[in-house]
């Protein structure tokens, strides 16, 4: 068991090494979009990375979320397979949410540095096949609002 301090270093550690082992530039919150932002998530028993809907106004992810429901035969096609649509994700804090990921399906703790490097490579892996996906249907999601 760790310590809050202890997890919150080993959680800092995670990142910072991250950034530094992948220094690349990521879309992330660049969307352009409110409340329509790409996440890498990483926690003591999951990692995944994500495609949040998470706008103040419920129709505007209603809307969102339909259009790229639309596009769902395309991105898992050409892009990510093992791609999970979920209208109603609970994160941690109780909070519903609209989010579209992919898992990491490897053993992963943010506490245990014997997976981190998995992860890394998975983040690197599966982020760029969801940003392109993006930027080439961009228009087309813009579109729905």
């Amino acid at each position: 068991m760790f310590s809050k301090e202890e997890s919150a270093r080993l959680r800092q550690e995670f990142w910072t090494s991250f950034g530094k082992s992948f220094p690349k530039k990521w879309l992330l919150y660049n969307t352009k979009i409110k409340g329509f932002s790409f996440k890498f998530v990483a926690d003591r028993k999951k990692a995944m990375v994500c495609l949040d809907l998470e706008h103040p106004d419920e129709i505007f992810n209603e809307v969102l979320f339909d259009q790229l429901l639309s596009l769902k035969t395309i991105l898992t096609e050409e892009y990510l397979p093992e791609i999970i649509y979920d209208n109603s994700y609970e994160l941690e804090n109780g909070k519903k949410i609209r989010r579209i990921y992919v898992n990491h399906e490897k053993k992963f703790s943010i506490h245990n540095k014997n997976t981190w490097r998995d992860c890394y490579e998975f983040f690197v892996e599966t982020m760029p096949k969801f940003e392109l996906f993006f930027y080439e249907y961009e228009d087309y999601i813009k579109s729905a609002l």
